[in-house]
């Protein structure tokens, strides 16, 4: 490793926002009134380049980004000037809907029919890619960015998506924060026609889903472990960018860290990681990414992050965002694009390690499940669960408005079928994490994050065939008791040091305790308390106030709950401009 680089605020480039604003109307529209590029029947698409079949009976359109298209060339007999597109249409024009199941990587599509005179819109099976939609009833229409379909809907707040975020920090499943707006789920496909000056929801079925099937329960630790490698080492070659650079963020976790030793080991072409700081007061883990970093010999960099620079680019990285996500590392995601998009155009992160292999943010349920005899009812399971993320859930009744609480208390949580499953304890709880908190926050946040900067993300602990195989390793290799991710550890045992192996979990925690205390309390009164805020109608200032104030805050969890309130707040004012 050559010396760390140390960027500050004043070196990060300016970056040209480049988010897709592409969409399409499915109904009876007045052409003349938008930028169409391409239309028949009653399908317009507007913004953007349609693909079609070879017959010409199915146009694709979409976000598309297949890790596997060599082997689909070759399945097709197509040389490699062909698009992921022109792969997609191709594959659709021969297979159908059946194709879905070849394809490894993002992608979220809209396939129109010519022929049925019907629309598909199909989004990949774990979610890193995004589809909206809103219908009038008489028009149906769709884009990968929640923003653009802001005009063609009423701006009222779903209040059921907002209870939701106040207790997880974003909105799970296929509700939005906006009333009649729709997000598609991972690994689904919907089916819709235009009929006689009606939208018709024809068919909606999963073609993916990250389901239990325990396998080889007889085989040892280590053998489970060298599957799983083999599996990484697969995934991560076809992640890696040909001949040029690759970024990687590495916090000095697990993760991360066996991320960056497969790129530094498979890669044939420099390497960069970028890692964090808060600052000199405020603890770090620089001491294990750099010991990451000298041991895989790469390019690392690191950015101290303020908490002015936290606060002055939130309503930007909020206006980035589809959904508002309370995630304090929503920030220093975007700042990290920044300076990675001057080394390298692929940046890879280790997302996806805790849902898919046990993390311990699993073991509060799984330590109720097994102590709490009072409490763990299968009616107290999803309660249970909610509260497990830490947030609002266990104040709103003080924090929701008197008609908001009303219209949402009785309204059940979109977790709950997931919960009552048939499976081992821990793999539901995996299955929720992978369904819901990766495609609703961690992937939607990565794609936004990188996108804004011109990067491409990618999670290969995320990859659909690593989870199919997270979903087939015995649970006890995965979580037992305080030993968390072993088989993960196992895989990437001889290319860690032992210090990354053994140490346990801390997580990248952003100051923000610390700084609303000491930094940010007038600014945030000042936003939060304001009678003209965008959150009076529906919060409970007074109890905002106590929170700023840190009256009765035992646990030190007010921060976090700030945070969440924060950038709800901005989020709205921003959509609302």
């Amino acid at each position: 490793m050559k010396m760390p680089i140390l960027w500050n605020k004043r070196q990060i480039p300016d970056t040209k926002k480049l988010v897709p604003d592409w969409y399409v109307i499915l109904g009876e529209i007045d052409a003349s009134n938008y930028d169409v590029t391409y239309s028949v029947e009653n399908f317009f698409v507007i913004k953007t380049q349609a693909v079609k079949s070879y017959n010409r009976r199915f146009i694709v359109v979409g976000n598309v980004w297949l890790s596997n298209r060599c082997r689909l060339l070759e399945l097709l007999h197509l040389k490699e000037k062909y698009t992921d597109k022109e792969i997609i249409a191709h594959l659709w024009e021969t297979k159908g809907e059946e194709c879905l199941n070849l394809l490894e990587g993002m992608f979220s599509l809209c396939i129109w029919d010519n022929r049925e005179r019907q629309l598909y819109l199909v989004r990949d099976g774990v979610g890193c890619r995004t589809l909206y939609y809103t219908s009038s009833g008489k028009i149906c229409v769709i884009a990968p960015r929640l923003a653009t379909l802001l005009p063609f809907h009423s701006q009222q707040l779903d209040l059921v998506a907002l209870r939701d975020y106040l207790c997880c920090a974003f909105v799970p499943g296929e509700q939005t924060l906006w009333e009649n707006l729709y997000e598609l789920s991972a690994g689904m496909v919907l089916q819709m026609e235009s009929s006689t000056g009606r939208i018709n929801y024809v068919n909606q079925k999963l073609f993916w889903e990250a389901r239990e099937d325990i396998q080889n329960t007889e085989e040892s630790l280590t053998w489970h472990g060298l599957q799983l490698r083999q599996l990484l080492n697969e995934v991560v070659r076809e992640y890696l960018p040909v001949d040029e650079s690759v970024g990687v963020y590495l916090s000095g976790g697990l993760d991360s860290s066996c991320i960056t030793a497969l790129a530094a080991q498979i890669h044939n072409h420099p390497v960069h990681t970028y890692s964090i700081h808060f600052g000199e007061n405020c603890p770090n883990e620089l001491e294990f990414s750099s010991l990451v970093a000298q041991h895989c010999k790469t390019h690392h960099h690191i950015l101290e992050i303020t908490p002015d620079d936290m606060w002055e680019k939130l309503p930007l990285v909020m206006s980035c965002l589809d959904d508002p996500i309370g995630d304090p590392l929503t920030v220093p995601n975007y700042l990290l694009g920044k300076i990675a998009r001057v080394n390298s155009r692929v940046i890879l992160n280790g997302e996806g390690g805790d849902p898919c292999f046990g993390g311990p943010k699993n073991q509060p349920m799984l330590l109720n499940r097994l102590y709490d005899t009072v409490n763990n009812t299968e009616e107290n399971l999803v309660t249970n669960y909610v509260n497990s993320f830490k947030k609002c859930s266990s104040y709103l009744p003080q924090l929701l408005q008197p008609e908001v609480l009303t219209t949402v208390k009785d309204k059940p949580f979109v977790f709950a079928d997931y919960l009552y499953r048939e499976e081992s304890y821990l793999n539901r709880l995996m299955t929720i994490n992978i369904k819901f908190k990766g495609a609703d926050h961690i992937l939607t946040k990565v794609n936004n994050m990188t996108v804004v900067n011109d990067l491409q993300g990618l999670s290969p602990l995320f990859d659909k065939r690593v989870v199919e195989m997270a979903m087939e390793i015995p649970p006890q290799y995965k979580l037992a008791g305080a030993q968390e991710k072993a088989v993960l550890k196992q895989a990437v045992l001889d290319i860690l040091p032992r210090a990354i192996i053994e140490r346990p979990k801390s997580g990248m925690m952003v100051p923000v305790q610390y700084w609303f205390k000491n930094v940010w309390q007038r600014r945030a009164k000042s936003l939060l308390l304001n009678k003209n805020a965008e959150i009076a109608p529906y919060l409970n200032q007074d109890l905002i106030r106590q929170w700023l104030n840190y009256r009765g805050d035992a646990w030190r969890r007010y921060g976090v709950k700030l945070w969440l309130l924060v950038s709800l707040e901005i989020w709205l004012q921003v959509q609302k401009r």
